[in-house]
Order: C-alpha cells, then structure tokens, then sequence
C-alpha cells in the first residue's frame, strides 16, 4: 500500500485536524491513519517503519551470507525479517521463517500489517512453529533448497533452549556452513541486552547482544541493528 503522502506531511495534517477540531492529537493520527487504510496510527507507523528499513536493508544482503538482526523488544525485528522475505519471493524466491517465539496466526497477522495476504505466498513461503527447531531441524526441513534462498531463524537466544540440542555455537556455525553450501542468506533474529540506552547511541553493537551461552559472533558475516524505524549494517570484522 502506498501513502498518499510522506508520513511526516502526514503527521502535519493530523496536527491540523488536531488544531481545527480541537481533538486530541493521537485521534486525529488514528482518523488520518484510517483514510490510508489503517485502523490505528500505530499500524500506519510499523507499515512505514518496515519499508524503509527493508529497502535499507536489502541491498546489503548477499547470498551465503549469515546475518544477526538485533534490536530491543518492539522495533520491527519480526516485521522487518517478514517485509525482507515479501521483496525476496516477489524477485522469484523462495523464504522460509523458523521461530520459536511466534505461531503461524501471529506471522499471518504480521503479513496484514504490511498489507500483504500470507495465502498468496502459498507456494514459496515457508513457516514453521515446532517446538523442535535447532540448526540441526533447520537444515534437516529445507534439505536441498534452491540457491537464493531467504531463511530467518527467530531468534538466536532460543536455539539451544533444550538440553538435549548442541550449543549455540555449534548450531551457529551449522548454520554459517549451510547459507555458504547452499548460496542462501540466513538471517538469525536477535535479542539486545536491557542495558542498551538508544538515548546515548542510536544503535545497538555487538557488545549489545544478549548472550546467556558463550558465542563468538565472529561466525557472523554481516551485522543489522534496528532502531526507530532505521537500520545500521556492517561487516562483522
């Protein structure tokens, strides 16, 4: 769905409407958010946020690559890996979305946020919810996939939850060893440590990362952070 306008010029018109009406400034956002579509200014903004950090994001990636995506809680990580998968299988791909955070309903629901219908993707979307999944599932469940292949894990920290699986590390450079084999960008969805103030730096880094199990984040090829609808990527030295 397209605006018919910047969102700050947006923002500007329910100022206006706030002003003329003398209404509260959140209901005014909320009516100008319903004549684009949405039914609350809170799901304009996510819409918003998530297409501008795609398109920032998405030129970055590389097949073979292993990505860390990581920010706090509520800044688009889910939906900014979901709007990535859109681009990817719009271009003729194949996605697939592992998460032990997420049920299939909650992922369909994401879909609708970013104005997509997860139906349509039928054929080359994958999701998967099993309390099963590890590297080891993972890469057992794609088997042969076609090269160019987008795969988000959500998320990292959940990985080795179960005694019974290998360590992260392990999992980690499994993981690496199949974005390289099979040409596939992996994207493995990341929690930032509560510590992290974004009022003295506008973005995470990797010393941010919540780690309660030792990783060397070194296996990654490429590092995202997200925060306030904007993306900051780079190569992991």
């Amino acid at each position: 769905m397209k605006f018919s306008a910047p969102i700050f010029i947006l923002k500007q018109q329910a100022k206006g409407l706030s002003r003329k009406e003398k209404i509260p400034l959140h209901d005014a956002l909320d009516r100008i958010a319903k004549r684009e579509g949405f039914t609350s200014w809170s799901l304009l903004a996510a819409k918003w946020s998530a297409d501008a950090a795609t398109l920032s994001l998405s030129s970055h990636l590389r097949p073979g690559e292993l990505v860390l995506l990581a920010a706090r809680p509520g800044q688009g990580k889910t939906l900014l890996s979901l709007g990535l998968a859109i681009e990817w299988m719009a271009r003729g791909n194949r996605a697939a979305f592992f998460t032990l955070e997420f049920t299939r309903a909650d992922v369909a629901r994401c879909f609708d946020t970013l104005d997509e219908d997860i139906r349509k993707f039928d054929r080359s979307f994958t999701v998967d919810d099993s309390d099963g999944i590890s590297a080891d599932y993972i890469i057992g469940q794609l088997g042969s996939a076609p090269p160019n292949m987008l795969v988000v894990v959500d998320y990292l920290q959940l990985l080795d939850q179960k005694r019974d699986n290998p360590d992260v590390m392990h999992q980690v450079r499994q993981l690496r060893d199949f974005a390289r084999r099979l040409r596939a960008t992996v994207i493995c969805l990341s929690q930032v440590h509560r510590s992290y103030d974004s009022v003295a730096r506008p973005f995470p880094a990797l010393s941010d990362i919540r780690l309660p199990n030792p990783l060397d984040l070194r296996l990654f090829d490429r590092a995202c952070f997200l925060n306030g609808g904007k993306v900051q990527t780079g190569a992991v030295a």
